[in-house]
């Protein structure tokens, strides 16, 4: 019999390779798109920073109304509601007679714990909440290894993944969708309408991200294209190692890793570009990485000793110093330089997050929990397990322990002056 299916869309905004989406498009007589504004996203948390910054929100708007769009092309609309879901899906469920609902599962806590109420909500109308994986190039079920034997060490991890595991192919993109009628769809928000504190909104975004699925394949081509062209240049590779920028679309989920790991496996084989590709492919197996040591311990990522037990809390305080560092302002010409980039754009590059880390930790000697929550608010890009895996790994508590304590603060300040890329701040306009 067929049913009537609510998809629960989160940081899956996509239709391409959406394996939840084409099971409800095949398992239901219609589908309710829903997506929840949750408020608590747009709150100060206790580490002194917003849960979400004004270049994320942005960038977050930009992405749902983009698959709104997409769906509106095909007759059918997204449903959009600023509330808990916790409190907004029963509600819908009950209104539209849902059989089931499906959703993506998530591995930070918080995340994790929205997912939990939901499910205790919907278990009381008798309603099932169905879990699918998709956020990671490597399916768990894949690993050559049970998630409780995952290696902590990352090479290892990496070398036994590469070897033993395959990483599947993309899912089709559904071609038809039969959706349900709703009475009321809801508006876009606006960032006024998320941020209660209207001061947050006075700064001006420079965008170098535009939202959307569209928006994300379009780019995934043109860096392929770019590498291509590079190639053919014959351009030194430690030259050409530019910053693919995928990021930002793979946090929110309107690009699937999957579907960049095989257009770049694809290119590879026709245009000869494997050595071009490499540093995404390895940035690809980060993610997984870091999402699988979230899924096998859980809240010891966001904990100040970390992985090293002996260490001691303290009480964190938000003082000048690391307020100065938030403001790119503190006196170190390179930090400085991208700390302004940061809080202009939205994004900075893996190394320079690496230098400002470690120069907050080692040289200013402050939480790494309060940069890690400061980069939470910033980053465009924000995923919960590779924000806190990488400042812990800086701070020497994270996970591999051999990673700890091996960033060379001064070393990678030379090479950040030698080629001249952040010797001059960034002004605002």
């Amino acid at each position: 019999m067929s049913k009537k299916i609510l998809v629960w869309f989160r940081n899956d905004l996509r239709l391409h390779d959406n394996e939840m989406l084409v099971e409800a498009v095949a398992k239901s007589e219609g589908i309710l798109p829903v997506y929840c504004f949750d408020p608590r996203q747009f709150i100060k948390t206790p580490l002194f920073s917003l849960k979400t910054g004004v270049h994320r929100a942005q960038f977050l708007i930009e992405n749902v109304a983009a698959l709104r769009d997409a769906f509106q092309k095909m007759g059918g609309n997204l449903l959009l509601r600023i509330g808990k879901p916790e409190d907004i899906l029963p509600a819908l469920v009950s209104q539209y007679h849902i059989d089931e609902v499906y959703h993506h599962r998530e591995v930070a806590a918080e995340e994790t714990a929205v997912s939990t109420q939901v499910e205790d909500q919907l278990w009381k109308l008798k309603v099932n909440l169905k879990h699918f994986i998709g956020h990671t190039l490597y399916n768990k079920e894949d690993l050559p290894f049970p998630v409780r034997d995952i290696p902590n060490a990352f090479n290892q991890f990496r070398k036994k993944t590469e070897r033993d595991a395959l990483v599947k192919p993309c899912f089709p993109q559904p071609q038809q969708i039969s959706f349900l009628n709703a009475d009321d769809w809801g508006g876009v928000p606006s960032l006024q309408t998320l941020f209660a504190d209207t001061k947050l909104l006075s700064p001006k975004l420079r965008p170098d991200f535009k939202g959307g699925e569209a928006e994300a394949l379009i780019h995934l081509e043109n860096f392929i294209n770019d590498s291509e062209k590079l190639a053919l240049e014959a351009v030194p590779l430690k030259k050409q190692e530019a910053v693919s920028k995928l990021s930002a679309w793979l946090a929110i989920g309107s690009l699937s890793p999957r579907e960049v790991y095989w257009k770049l496996k694809e290119a590879e084989i026709h245009k000869t570009l494997k050595p071009y590709f490499s540093h995404v492919i390895l940035g690809l197996l980060w993610r997984d990485y870091f999402r699988f040591m979230f899924k096998k311990y859980g809240n010891t990522f966001f904990r100040q000793e970390g992985f090293k037990q002996e260490l001691n809390s303290s009480a964190l305080r938000h003082t000048k110093i690391l307020q100065k560092w938030k403001n790119g302002e503190t006196g170190q010409i390179v930090i400085d330089a991208i700390m302004q980039e940061l809080n202009t754009t939205g994004y900075i590059a893996h190394d320079a997050r690496l230098l400002t880390a470690s120069y907050l930790v080692s040289k200013l000697r402050q939480s790494w929990v309060l940069g890690a929550a400061y980069f939470e608010e910033q980053l465009i890009d924000y995923c919960p397990a590779s924000n806190w895996g990488n400042w812990a790994n800086v701070a020497g508590v994270g996970s591999d322990q051999r990673l700890n304590g091996s960033f060379d603060l001064e070393k990678q300040l030379k090479a950040f002056d030698a080629k001249a890329i952040y010797t001059h701040p960034v002004k605002a306009d």
